[in-house]
């Protein structure tokens, strides 16, 4: 049976569209004076922030960008320096986005009230997460464990996070297991640790709307862009995609039916 759920944070639980990395990584570049899209900053979301980007200085056209600007394809020392610049900025304004997301508050408690556990896994550091625990509690969400990339050897898409989760949580197998999140990097976390793994696309990283977009955007066009993302999702692995966080419990009993017919992720 489910035992216990391993949320994302940003653009899964609060700060929906996650938006707050987002405007810092398109800062930090403009500062290089090397225009990176939105879609090129959004891509990696959910890594580790310092290897979020690392993967944009991979990218071909921010690579080709680097190199007109600079004379040289970027460098280590390139990735510390963007990083240095990042981090106190993330810093600063991080506490501004821990809004949590419509249905999640309710979800937990529902969950809570079932005797499932919550757990959390994320894509910011220590420093930063002590932020948003604190500004997200205030707001009435606070899991009963998080792990951030600095308690393990490496964050997504490695599963020693959610492995820390369900050892301080007391739960196994891991297949006992839900991890849910907004970002690729998510999926392949959750089918690294062998969890079931669910997607959420309305305020996701990877749909990259505001609420006042979703509202305002043309219902085709929107269904467009959410069956893109789920069509991400599936071809990540995940086991199952939702609309909106607020679904996710209905899940459960269906997965719990897979899990005593001997079904597994």
């Amino acid at each position: 049976m489910i035992q216990a759920v391993v949320f994302d944070w940003a653009g899964t639980m609060v700060d929906y569209g996650c938006f707050a990395p987002l405007n810092v990584f398109m800062e930090v570049f403009r500062k290089r004076e090397i225009a990176i899209t939105l879609s090129e900053a959004r891509a990696p979301m959910g890594l580790l922030k310092r290897d979020h980007i690392n993967e944009i200085l991979k990218m071909e056209r921010v690579a080709g960008l680097w190199r007109e600007r600079y004379g040289q394809l970027p460098q280590e020392a390139d990735v510390d320096s963007l990083y240095a610049d990042f981090e106190p900025m993330m810093l600063a304004v991080v506490h501004e986005y821990a809004e949590p997301v419509p249905g999640a508050l309710a979800l937990v408690e529902r969950l809570r009230q079932s005797g499932i556990r919550i757990g959390s896994t994320t894509g910011y550091t220590a420093e930063m997460m002590a932020i948003v625990t604190v500004q997200a509690k205030k707001r009435g969400y606070a899991p009963d464990h998080l792990v951030t990339p600095n308690d393990v050897p490496a964050g997504r898409p490695y599963p020693w996070m959610i492995y820390e989760n369900a050892a301080a949580l007391n739960v196994y197998p891991m297949y006992n297991i839900m991890k849910v999140g907004d970002t690729v990097s998510d999926i392949r976390e959750g089918v690294n640790a062998g969890t079931w793994t669910i997607g959420v696309v309305l305020g996701s990283s990877e749909l990259g709307m505001s609420e006042a977009e979703v509202e305002a955007c043309d219902p085709e066009v929107l269904k467009t862009r959410m069956e893109a993302v789920t069509a991400k999702f599936h071809e990540e692995g995940a086991h199952y995609v939702i609309q909106t966080i607020g679904e996710l419990d209905q899940l459960i009993p269906v997965i719990n039916q897979k899990l005593q017919r001997g079904e597994r992720p």
